[in-house]
C-alpha cells in the first residue's frame, strides 16, 4: 500500500513563492502519475497539477507558466513549484494517485496568499 503526505502550504503574500511536497511511503514504485489538486470552499476540487512516469505533465491554464510540478525518479516526493503566488492560488492542495485502480489522497496543506 502506499501512502502520501502532503506538506509546505503556508501564508505568503502575492508575488511570493511556495514550494509543496507530496511524499510516498510504501510500495511507491507502483505509482504512474501523481495530481496536485485545490480545494476551495464553495467550489469543486479542481486539478492544478499532474505529472507522469514518462514526464508528461499538466497544468491548469490559471498556473501555467508561474507553477511547476516535479517528482524524484522513485517517486518518494513530488513537488510543486508555486512562484508569483495570487490570492485566487489559496485553497488547500492535496496530492493524489492512484495505484491498482483504487485513489489514494495525501491529507491538504493549507496554502493562503494575502494581497
Amino acid at each position: 500500500q502506499v501512502q502520501l503526505v502532503a506538506s509546505g502550504g503556508g501564508l505568503v503574500q502575492a508575488g511570493g513563492s511556495l514550494r509543496l511536497s507530496c511524499t510516498a511511503s510504501g510500495r511507491s514504485l507502483g505509482i504512474r502519475a501523481m495530481g496536485w489538486y485545490r480545494q476551495v470552499p464553495g467550489k469543486e476540487r479542481e486539478l492544478v497539477a499532474s505529472i507522469t512516469a514518462g514526464g508528461g505533465t499538466t497544468y491548469v491554464d490559471s498556473v501555467k507558466g508561474r507553477f511547476s510540478i516535479s517528482r524524484v525518479h522513485d517517486w518518494k516526493s513530488v513537488y510543486l513549484q508555486m512562484n508569483n503566488l495570487k490570492p485566487e492560488d489559496s485553497g488547500v492542495y492535496s496530492c493524489k494517485t492512484m495505484i491498482g485502480g483504487a485513489e489514494v489522497w495525501g491529507q491538504g496543506t493549507q496554502v493562503t496568499v494575502s494581497s
